[in-house]
């Protein structure tokens, strides 16, 4: 008896220490499991995805925080691209095609002065062109490196999406239009960790297209 009361009670301490140790993983893993569930939700098939509106001006534009003025900026893309294309090694650099003067016209549009220092803007596709957006003006924006969220990390999330579309987790609809519409959300809510893997992936400014 006394042998039974003795595993009974080393039983409950060690079950009771396993909850503890199940509570305390929660509470310091909560934001991380919110972050996750936020993401999905971001990112989940069902979301109702509205078709790229055209441009209704095309002077006086002013980026709106981590996105540009939607009057001058809404998106565009290549609506016949499939996701199959967007997925072959290469194919951003097969239709990139935005000259010197367009992009003057896209900086004059935002009242920014042509030439810019290096590094201190890009012209941005909006939706980018590794998940099927296209040249249109329409698409197209002069983002700043700085202040955060710059293009940098703008960048980091159209490689993530390209990343979730290939393998199938993610539908190209969805990711062109969370890119035209809330990426920073999905760089808020991604794992730290998995931003880190994507900056070592791609390390070269080049690459992050």
């Amino acid at each position: 008896m006394e042998k039974f009361l003795k595993r009974a009670a080393v039983s409950f301490l060690a079950a009771a220490l396993l909850g503890v140790l199940y509570f305390f993983y929660v509470a310091t893993h909560q934001a991380e499991f919110a972050r996750a569930d936020q993401l999905a939700s971001l990112l989940e098939n069902s979301v109702e995805v509205v078709a790229f509106a055209d441009p209704t001006q095309f002077s006086d534009c002013e980026a709106q925080g981590p996105l540009p003025d939607p009057e001058c900026t809404p998106g565009d893309i290549f609506e016949e691209t499939t996701a199959e294309q967007t997925c072959v090694s290469g194919y951003s650099t097969t239709v990139r095609n935005v000259s010197v003067s367009t992009k003057k016209k896209i900086f004059a549009s935002y009242g920014i002065a042509y030439p810019v220092p290096f590094g201190s803007y890009e012209i941005d596709h909006l939706v980018p062109l590794s998940l099927g957006g296209s040249n249109d003006i329409a698409n197209l924006w002069p983002k700043s490196a700085e202040p955060f969220p710059g293009f940098y990390e703008k960048n980091i999330i159209g490689n993530y999406l390209r990343q979730e579309v290939c393998a199938g987790r993610v539908d190209l609809q969805i990711a062109q239009f969370r890119m035209a519409n809330d990426w920073f959300s999905i760089y808020q809510n991604l794992n730290p960790e998995i931003i880190a893997d994507l900056k070592n992936k791609y390390a070269n400014w080049a690459d992050r297209k």
